[in-house]
């Protein structure tokens, strides 16, 4: 089978990462499933693992890719107890970036069929849903700014906000991305190419903004904390803008943060998705719901307007990664796995 391995560290996915094309296929241990994969998704933190950052001691060659959606191909005796050959499943665990990945049972989350809306869940939008329910304290009339709020978890981070009754402003980087936004609710965009955010904020909305969720780092993350309001928080997911560096972090002017903190009566929140992981499938369960009632849009960008198309099987997931970080897409970042005849188990 084909997959993708991280051979050297780097912070440079085409440096970093090879495609092997006869590795063989892994064997489900008693409580695995064997899940061939269908659609994985793209995530800005793909460049952070493949430099090591996350785990010092793995070393190369390790396998890369946090998230999958297929179908069960082989199982356990265990856990046939809960799936069957065929069932559509969807998985986060590091090694999904491979035709088949081998999942624990317990870490798979069954579905009513294979699709790429389901992808956008395990990452992007879990991270949206217990992030602003555990630290956001949303309730209505809050003012929530939401930076790149037309990526793959800014999106479910708008819509979220906006079923809280929160007043929602969003960051983006195109007139398109803006018009996107308002068809999921967002009160406010903030076109960045062609608006001064800070202007907009310090006009608009001068007493500040209740909870920012911010996923941008340097610049926008200056500017976020200076939005916001008396008791306002601020939670980091991210900061994109400073993984491409060599210590995958972008300055900030931090002299002054204790300051700024204590005047507003502040506060700043990380969170990383892994750390509330007790929390995670009644997330998963609540948003899959929402998703199947038609209450929650799940954009998906495969790469049609990407200059080569659409991204399809594992080749693509090196252009997927490039177009991310080129700021082009709207929602979240899925390859499409076809099944290759060369594959079969």
């Amino acid at each position: 089978m084909k997959k993708l391995v991280v051979t050297k560290l780097s912070q440079n996915f085409r440096e970093a990462v090879a495609l092997r094309q006869d590795s063989p296929v892994p064997l489900p241990g008693d409580g695995d499933l064997l899940v061939r994969n269908r659609f994985v998704g793209i995530n800005a933190s793909d460049i952070n693992y493949s430099a090591g950052r996350y785990d010092a001691s793995v070393k190369p060659p390790f396998d890369i890719g946090f998230e999958g959606v297929g179908e069960v191909v082989a199982l356990g005796l265990s856990a046939s107890a809960d799936y069957t050959v065929g069932q559509a499943v969807a998985y986060m665990k590091a090694g999904a970036f491979a035709e088949y990945t081998v999942v624990p049972a317990k870490q798979a989350v069954p579905l009513p069929s294979v699709k790429p809306e389901f992808l956008t869940l395990l990452v992007s939008g879990a991270t949206a849903y217990i992030s602003l329910k555990e630290l956001g304290e949303l309730s209505e009339g809050k003012k929530v700014l939401v930076t790149a709020a037309a990526g793959g978890t800014g999106q479910f981070a708008v819509q979220l906000a906006k079923k809280a009754k929160c007043h929602v402003i969003g960051t983006c980087s195109s007139d398109e991305k803006g018009g996107f936004l308002k068809s999921i609710g967002c009160d406010r965009t903030i076109n960045y190419k062609t608006e001064n955010v800070e202007s907009v904020l310090r006009k608009d909305y001068p007493e500040g903004v209740d909870v920012v969720y911010e996923s941008v780092g340097g610049k926008m993350f200056d500017l976020a904390l200076n939005s916001l309001a008396t008791k306002g928080c601020l939670i980091i997911i991210g900061f994109i803008t400073g993984y491409q560096n060599r210590t995958g972090l972008q300055p900030i002017k931090a002299e002054f943060l204790p300051a700024k903190l204590l005047k507003k009566s502040a506060s700043i929140r990380g969170f990383f998705l892994t750390h509330y992981l007790s929390e995670y499938k009644i997330a998963l369960k609540h948003l899959l719901e929402m998703y199947e009632r038609g209450d929650l849009v799940c954009e998906v960008d495969f790469g049609d307007m990407s200059p080569e198309g659409k991204f399809t099987g594992l080749e693509s997931v090196f252009r997927a990664v490039d177009y991310m970080y080129m700021g082009k897409n709207i929602g979240k970042i899925v390859v499409e796995l076809p099944h290759s005849v060369n594959s079969k188990l």
